[in-house]
């Protein structure tokens, strides 16, 4: 093999490298306190760590939420959404939603051929009982719901700016606007951090049961940590603060913030 053909598997080994770079650690775990209103209702726990999928190389994400056992006469949430995310390509493999809040339920499946274009989309039908199945031709390659936000993370970001994405959740692919609204310095369990404020404008309900604007606060550095989350939903809306983290690269000053 010549030098040249060298430096060149060299170079494209660099690049695949760059390109599947994420900015967070394998294990990553960030728990959230959640407000309804003015009660504390819950928790919220974002969960990033190394697996497999049919012999892939992923990274598993799972984003669950629950409230507490007093408030759940109020209006229960049992939620937990879930992400095989390819860790070459950074593009998932599937998605799945599970979502019990108050009376409302969903559940609902997409297993994603990136490369066809296409996904098969299962919604489960609670009044019959069976799985309803259809398979989609996709316009693009595609996050998922949960996928985007961890996929936000590894964009390079500033107020102003504006990131095109594509995002498939419930049957639907759309071109999705992700807008840096602003630079913030807000108070977290690791001192007063400075943070940049993106809305992603995911469809409603591709997410949480969400009815309304979808707000994260990013930690402004490479590591880009979500550290407080807005939403409205359908009692009103719910505001998620950090206040555990593990495998991250902060040391935590105020825990239970």
């Amino acid at each position: 093999m010549n030098l040249r053909r060298l430096i060149a598997l060299a170079l494209f080994a660099a690049l695949a490298a760059a390109l599947s770079a994420v900015p967070f650690q394998d294990g990553e775990t960030l728990t959230f306190n959640v407000k309804y209103g003015v009660a504390a209702a819950g928790t919220t726990t974002m969960e990033a760590r190394t697996s497999t999928y049919e012999g892939n190389p992923v990274w598993y994400l799972n984003m669950s939420a629950k409230t507490h056992s007093f408030f759940d006469p109020v209006y229960k949430v049992r939620d937990k959404i879930e992400s095989w995310w390819d860790k070459k390509s950074l593009l998932p493999y599937k998605f799945s939603k599970n979502l019990q809040e108050g009376s409302y339920r969903q559940n609902r499946i997409h297993t994603f051929d990136q490369k066809g274009l296409t996904s098969h989309y299962q919604r489960w039908n609670f009044k019959n009982g069976i799985w309803k199945h259809e398979d989609l031709v996709l316009p693009f390659t595609t996050q998922d719901a949960l996928s985007a936000i961890y996929n936000i993370r590894t964009k390079s970001l500033a107020p102003g700016s504006r990131i095109k994405m594509n995002v498939t959740s419930d049957g639907r692919s759309v071109v999705t606007d992700v807008i840096v609204q602003r630079r913030e310095k807000v108070s977290t369990i690791f001192g007063m951090i400075d943070c940049l404020v993106v809305e992603p404008r995911l469809q409603s309900g591709t997410l949480f049961n969400q009815k309304g604007k979808f707000l994260i606060w990013l930690t402004d550095d490479a590591y880009k940590i979500p550290v407080r989350i807005e939403s409205a939903i359908t009692i009103g809306s719910f505001v998620a603060k950090l206040s555990d983290a593990k495998q991250v690269p902060y040391i935590i000053k105020y825990p239970n913030n």
